[in-house]
């Protein structure tokens, strides 16, 4: 769905709601979804930057999860969220997900970069038979 194809004042509420009750919830949704598109592009960045730390553990032959790092991360996430009054136990949920996600981007990474070693090594034995 486009940004043109959003309906933002879409609802299932009907005429259960007044119209001036109506306008102060669309005002806001309407900075809620400016939260969510906000997240949505902070997060493609973030995973641009996990793209790159991918691509470097691949060439090094480094494993796709540091259970240290995340382990920190974790306990650091869940500090901040807690100084920001957010569950803590859902700021861990969260970057559980995003991490997850990480190490599964990280393996394929890592086994494209073992096919192209391999095809790369294919090319040289065929050149010099």
């Amino acid at each position: 769905m486009t940004q043109q194809e959003f309906d933002p004042r879409a609802t299932s509420m009907g005429d259960e709601v007044s119209a001036e009750v109506y306008e102060e919830l669309f005002a806001m949704r309407r900075s809620i979804d400016n939260f969510d598109a906000a997240l949505v592009h902070i997060l493609a960045e973030r995973f641009r930057a996990t793209q790159r730390v991918g691509v470097l553990k691949a060439q090094h032959n480094l494993p796709a999860g540091d259970p240290g790092r995340e382990e920190a991360q974790i306990a650091r996430l869940r500090a901040m969220a807690k100084e920001s009054s957010l569950d803590p136990e859902f700021a861990e949920k969260f970057l559980n997900f995003i991490i997850s996600e990480v190490i599964r981007h990280h393996e394929k990474i890592a086994h494209e970069h073992k096919d192209e070693l391999a095809q790369n090594d294919d090319s040289l034995d065929r050149q010099t038979d």
